[in-house]
């Protein structure tokens, strides 16, 4: 069989838990009529728990009925882009179903942005609309973009009497000692109260029509891997529909019953579409914090008896040694799972060692609504990220696209499926880059270089852009980060090619010691370990010790910058 007719017939269906289905089925539905049906089936339960205040179904609904309501009556219409400034917090949740229910899209902005940043996405997803977080204004106003509303909120108004005041001083320093603005400023700048919004607004939003295929949900902007950021268009059919495939590929959720913790930041499409929107797709209680306290967190799981927690590596990678970790008992969660960056096996291991229970990786991007590949309940295997999830057909080809690699090679991982989104927003030409059409279905380029095994197993090696090409050898960062990982006294790593006219690229290893091994360990040493590990054309020939590593938003090693310092240098 060649390997074209291997991909398509799918071998890694043999390997799908007993009660998933090969292909799941998926509501022609919206957002907004996905979530009145679990509010009419359980709107006495908790939707929320914000820090000890409790919000129902119902309440929630009410909610975001107020506000869409009074979205309408500002103008916002179907079509218009409402743009989410905010951090975890209810107001979130009611103003991302509040815009939607008008046919309205929404772009998340991350809360660490600079203006400039704000300014580059508010701009480009012509957005006329924002929703604010006080102590964010100042960045929002020196953006210098022309806005017909901001809408401000503070963290405080859905927190008990009792937190009021924690939950604002410790945010003022969570974020810099940011400010909200006074009344008498809000006042003059002509913005707009959140809860007297609410409060105005009866709960009668107008009836709109809306097509699941055709209106765009969400404009989430990737980070960009050359130039600036741009946003994957997806529509409410996306997003219904990877609910739809989650639930089928992991049938262990109780409808009305689990409790997950929603720490992950919901401006990345990990904590919006996995957490948030999965949540509330089948009735969960959220657990929300606004800030990733552990010890909260900790304390969190085992007050209201979580069964479902996401993470990043990085957070496993401090769980393993934080010394409150077993305060919880992890194996009674029905899933621990874990994306947005490669898992390394020593974290997998340590884990579960300490805990005696399972992390399951995943893999997706912002292109993919979050997610194409999970690990198998029954049968994950470490060092893979899974198998494609129903309804998602999924192939490797070589790094020019011109044809597909046999099973066991590198290569670039192709994907189709309800979940992938339409193209690049106002980019028609970067779309084409990486949508093609196959077999009359849309495909994507991914940008990953990956393998697939017998089983129909997936695993990652590198971004494509992060290959680095030395002497004609290809060498995956990657890999190389992976044997320092495993040098005792490394704590983090980052790898990158360097320009170099004689080599193509000579690979440079950034890295961080344990604190106990600073100015003990020479880069000689760090580079004679790689080269008892290593064959001779991946060993680093530049190393520089660093106190940190810079990271993406979601926790992840930014190779992107430490290429650029790496290129300046």
């Amino acid at each position: 069989m060649n390997p074209r007719d291997v991909y398509m017939s799918k071998p890694w269906l043999d390997h799908y838990p007993e009660n998933a289905p090969q292909e799941a089925v998926i509501p022609e539905s919206s957002v907004p009529e996905l979530f009145d049906e679990i509010v009419k089936k359980h709107g006495g339960r908790a939707a929320m728990v914000f820090y000890g205040k409790k919000i129902t179904y119902s309440d929630l609904h009410e909610y975001v009925n107020r506000f869409a309501t009074a979205l309408a009556d500002l103008g916002v219409q179907k079509g218009d882009t409402v743009a989410l400034y905010l951090l975890n917090c209810p107001q979130y949740v009611i103003a991302y179903f509040g815009a939607l229910r008008l046919g309205a899209k929404i772009t998340p902005i991350s809360p660490v942005y600079t203006s400039q940043e704000v300014r580059h996405q508010l701009s480009d997803s012509d957005a006329k609309t924002v929703v604010c977080q006080d102590i964010l204004y100042d960045s929002l106003e020196r953006s210098g973009v022309a806005l017909d509303h901001v809408i401000l909120t503070s963290v405080a108004e859905y927190l008990p009497a009792i937190k009021k005041w924690f939950g604002k001083s410790a945010l003022a320093k969570a974020y810099g000692g940011m400010e909200a603005p006074s009344p008498e400023a809000m006042k003059q700048a002509g913005v707009l109260s959140f809860q007297e919004l609410i409060k105005k607004y009866p709960p009668q939003p107008p009836q709109v029509d809306i097509d699941p295929r055709q209106v765009i949900a969400a404009l989430p902007y990737t980070g960009g891997t050359t130039g600036l950021p741009k946003a994957a268009v997806l529509t409410h059919h996306n997003l219904v529909a990877l609910q739809a495939q989650l639930l089928s590929f992991w049938p262990i959720f109780e409808e009305g019953r689990e409790v997950v913790m929603a720490f992950l930041p919901f401006f990345h499409i990990y904590g919006q579409v996995v957490v948030m929107l999965g949540s509330f797709a089948q009735g969960s209680t959220l657990i929300l914090f606004t800030t990733p306290d552990m010890e909260e967190i900790l304390a969190a799981m085992d007050r209201y008896q979580a069964s479902a927690f996401y993470g990043v590596p990085t957070l496993f990678e401090y769980l393993n040694e934080y010394e409150k970790t077993d305060r919880v008992n992890w194996k009674r969660l029905k899933l621990i799972a874990c994306g947005a960056d490669t898992l390394h096996e020593s974290t997998i291991n340590a884990w579960e060692r300490r805990t005696g229970s399972q992390i399951f990786e995943g893999y997706g991007m912002t292109e993919t609504t979050a997610v194409s590949h999970g690990s198998p309940l029954q049968r994950p295997k470490k060092g893979s990220f899974g198998v494609p999830i129903p309804n998602v057909s999924a192939a490797i080809m070589d790094h020019e696209g011109k044809g597909f690699v046999p099973i066991g090679e590198v290569g670039e991982l192709v994907l189709s499926g309800p979940n992938i989104m339409q193209g690049y927003w106002k980019r028609p030409e970067g779309s084409g880059d990486d949508l093609f059409e196959m077999d009359g279905k849309p495909w994507l380029r991914t940008g990953d270089l990956v393998r697939m095994d017998e089983e129909g197993y997936f695993y990652f090696f590198d971004r494509k852009r992060d290959l680095i090409k030395y002497k004609g050898y290809s060498v995956f960062a990657r890999h190389v980060e992976e044997v320092l990982y495993q040098h005792p006294q490394i704590k983090a790593a980052g790898v990158v090619g360097v320009p170099d006219p004689k080599v193509g690229n000579l690979i440079k290893a950034y890295v961080v010691l344990e604190s106990e091994a600073r100015g003990k360990i020479s880069e000689e040493e760090v580079v004679e370990f790689c080269r008892k590990n290593l064959a001779h054309y991946k060993v680093p020939k530049i190393v520089e010790f660093r106190g940190e590593l810079p990271k993406t938003d979601v926790g992840k090693v930014s190779r992107r910058e430490l290429r650029e310092e790496a290129e300046e240098a």
